[in-house]
């Protein structure tokens, strides 16, 4: 179905016209950035290739987890501003199709790490458990960040990683 047949299709609340029009684009412009609606919620493939960068580019001495950690709390160099951010983590929660896409952009997001890891001989199975760690990592952080905004992502992605070792480190032996 052609864009006309879409934008006339019934459910759709929000137009494509009127969300370029409110960002001060034409509409053809707006379908150069966006080739869906939807997609103005997940900043298109950026947050992904900067991740990859990261990853590539970090220090050799570091191990798999620290390069995703630090790739990571370099992030918000791409996210958007954090109103943005609030507004859109609420239109995605109100919308299962919306949740149901931000989950398969993260897998995307996946993907796109492991063969990075892999380029710095991380065994692919390996890679993905490292990679799921991390994620996992940023999720307890990420709302943090939206709570307190005087606090990097850096900051809180280590104070999560820091709160996971202590869940599934063994507790110190006691001495008698």
């Amino acid at each position: 179905m052609g864009r006309r047949g879409a934008r006339s299709r019934p459910g759709n609340r929000t137009g494509r016209t009127q969300i370029a029009g409110a960002a001060g684009l034409k509409e053809r412009s707006f379908y150069r950035y966006f080739p869906d609606k939807r997609e103005v919620l997940f900043a298109g493939n950026e947050l992904e290739a900067h991740l990859v960068a990261q990853v590539e580019a970090a220090d050799p001495g570091l191990t798999p987890i620290e390069a995703l950690l630090t790739a990571l709390g370099t992030a918000e160099e791409i996210f958007r501003p954090r109103e943005f951010l609030l507004r859109r983590g609420r239109v995605i929660a109100a919308n299962p199709a919306l949740a149901e896409r931000d989950l398969i952009k993260l897998a995307a997001i996946a993907d796109a790490l492991a063969p990075a890891l892999e380029r710095r001989g991380v065994e692919p199975g390996e890679a993905r458990f490292i990679i799921d760690v991390v994620l996992a990592i940023h999720r307890r952080a990420m709302p943090r960040r939206l709570a307190e905004p005087d606090t990097t992502l850096a900051q809180l992605m280590a104070q999560a990683a820091a709160e996971l070792r202590e869940a599934v480190a063994p507790p110190a032996p006691t001495i008698r």
